[in-house]
């Protein structure tokens, strides 16, 4: 009997595994057949307004980057406090719980809140206001994922590093994080490919250009809410500039996670 339920959950696990596997392949080929039809240098190097796609390119890594670098530290520092620091306070508990609330929050949620507190004082969207949409949603990932590493170092490390006179900080920084840096390096480009790849918080908040900008004041150009205005239009070739753009952020979505599994395997060896 427990051979014959052994083999059903098999054939019902294997077969709910193709069948979604055959979804993403069919969505992957239907990506890459009407994506790659309109790629060509035109793409790369006009803007846009004349046809092309350089500026919100340049705008989506802009805004990625910039809540990149202000949501690693915050969310590492967050991520040590609560394992090494933190204890089991109600403090500690209250930002992990919250921590996995803002994880579960719709994005969209997210760009309303920016929307609120930002874009209507201020009487207009922005780059700041985008990159406020994407640190928030990145920091709770970071977050989460330097909390859980952390807890899958041994004990025994931190007692050798304090048996040796090490302070705190230095058995946190030099044997701690060195230790769980594989799987806090990788949960970092997960969450950068997480927000590189969001649409709903930057209609809210940056909006999107026509024209070459590096203004963060402004409205500002982005790839994702530029891919989501194209597929609308009644103009083929807009349409399929907004094919080329998914075909171009998909790929750029799976470069990062391949780079994220390299450098990963390539630090735990």
């Amino acid at each position: 009997m427990r051979l014959l339920m052994n083999k059903v959950f098999l054939v019902l696990a294997t077969t709910a595994a193709m069948i979604g596997l055959f979804f993403l392949a069919w969505i992957l080929f239907t990506l890459c057949i009407k994506g790659v039809a309109g790629i060509n240098l035109h793409v790369f190097t006009n803007d846009l307004v004349n046809g092309g796609l350089r500026n919100v390119i340049v705008g989506q890594l802009m805004l990625s980057g910039i809540a990149t670098l202000f949501g690693i530290p915050l969310g590492m520092l967050a991520g040590v406090y609560l394992q090494e620091y933190g204890g089991n306070s109600k403090l500690t508990e209250f930002i992990r719980d919250l921590s996995d609330v803002m994880m579960s929050a719709p994005s969209i949620v997210v760009g309303t809140f920016v929307y609120a507190v930002v874009v209507i004082p201020t009487g207009h969207t922005s780059g700041w206001a985008g990159v406020l949409a994407l640190f928030i949603l990145m920091v709770p990932i970071i977050v989460r994922t330097t909390d859980d590493m952390l807890k899958l170092v041994p004990i025994e490390l931190r007692e050798a590093g304090m048996a040796i006179g090490a302070s705190k900080y230095h058995v946190t920084m030099n044997i701690v994080i060195r230790y769980a840096r594989a799987g806090i390096l990788t949960g970092i480009l997960l969450a950068f490919a997480r927000v590189v790849g969001e649409t709903a918080p930057l209609l809210y908040s940056s909006g999107s250009s026509q024209f070459w900008s590096t203004d963060l004041t402004s409205t500002f150009p982005s790839l994702t809410v530029s891919i989501y205005n194209l597929a609308t239009m009644p103009d083929e070739e807009m349409v399929q500039l907004g094919w080329t753009g998914a075909f171009l952020l998909t790929a750029m979505v799976l470069f990062i996670n391949i780079i994220g599994r390299y450098a990963s395997n390539k630090t735990r060896r």
